[in-house]
């Protein structure tokens, strides 16, 4: 009798022992962002130049010099700083600053990619940068027809830099950055 009470607290021992489960903790995740569909608009007329926005989640806010303006996009609290000035025998340096301003982020970024931008039909030409990295600027971009005309353009988020998190939104606007060289004409 002795012996059968033995055996079953080992049997309750063994089954209490074998029947807990290893903790596995998760990995973080980031909150899920909503994209919404894109319903492309005009940009002002008045401008030197015109291009196609994407007014049902961004609108477009000028600064104080009216060359200056900024496509805002509040939901995911980012903003493309463009600018735009014209070429006074100017060129080369107007277009060096640029390029400066995008390979300040080498230090940060993993790489930098260029890729040309050429639109006969309007007399358009420019750079699409994107610089991978936890960078403070994801995308840039210049447009130009290289002798009246320059505007340039830089993607920023109002938070933290983390190259996994703000990816998806990243690629979402890269698609309007593409959209609005595409269709930028000069006036």
């Amino acid at each position: 009798m002795k012996k059968n009470k033995y055996i079953i607290i080992a049997i309750l021992f063994l089954l209490m022992l074998s029947s807990c489960q290893q903790y596995t903790p998760l990995p973080r995740a980031y909150f899920r962002i909503k994209l919404n569909e894109k319903q492309y608009t005009k940009s002002d007329s008045t401008k030197p130049y015109i291009f196609e926005y994407p007014s049902n989640i961004a609108r477009i806010i000028t600064r104080n010099n009216n060359d200056w303006f900024d496509i805002v996009y509040p939901q995911y609290n980012a903003r493309i700083y463009c600018s735009y000035t014209p070429i006074k025998n100017n060129f080369y340096e107007i277009s060096e600053d640029s390029r400066t301003f995008v390979y300040k982020h080498s230090i940060k970024a993993d790489a930098i990619t260029e890729e040309p931008f050429e639109n006969t039909n309007n007399n358009v030409y420019g750079i699409l940068y994107e610089i991978r990295g936890n960078t403070a600027s994801s995308i840039q971009f210049v447009l130009t027809d290289s002798t009246k005309n320059f505007l340039r353009g830089a993607l920023y988020f109002n938070n933290r830099p983390n190259k996994d998190s703000l990816a998806p939104v990243v690629n979402y606007i890269k698609d309007d950055v593409i959209r609005i060289m595409e269709t930028t004409k000069w006036q």
